[in-house]
């Protein structure tokens, strides 16, 4: 099943929202404000994406710079911990497709796992 983490406020995640319609893919569309991932999710997510959890984190976020994260050495497991409890500092929108999972910035990324 495809999953679009979709913040309804950004307009990359509504470009990534209307590319999945405009190609007739079936997806559930998780609010990851309102319903964040939980710990063992995210760390699916962050394995197919093929990156560290650090470089999932939105750096220009105001609660970034709040939380003074930049400041910090966090290991993988904190970073997991962090973002769970702060999923605005989640980078969006992300799409879950066939096991593998891209961010949609740009959305070319998501058209990537797509396939033709």
């Amino acid at each position: 099943m495809t999953k679009l983490y979709h913040n309804p406020r950004c307009t990359k995640s509504r470009a990534a929202l209307e590319l999945l319609q405009s190609r007739g893919i079936e997806f559930d569309v998780v609010n990851y404000l309102d319903d964040p991932p939980s710990q063992s999710e995210l760390r699916q997510i962050i394995k197919m994406l093929g990156i560290k959890p650090k470089e999932l984190v939105r750096k220009g976020e105001k609660l970034y710079k709040e939380l003074a994260l930049g400041d910090q050495d966090l290991t993988d497991k904190q970073w997991i911990a962090t973002l769970t409890e702060h999923p605005r500092l989640i980078e969006r929108p992300i799409v879950v497709h066939n096991g593998k999972a891209a961010i949609g910035r740009p959305t070319e990324n998501i058209e990537a796992i797509l396939g033709s």
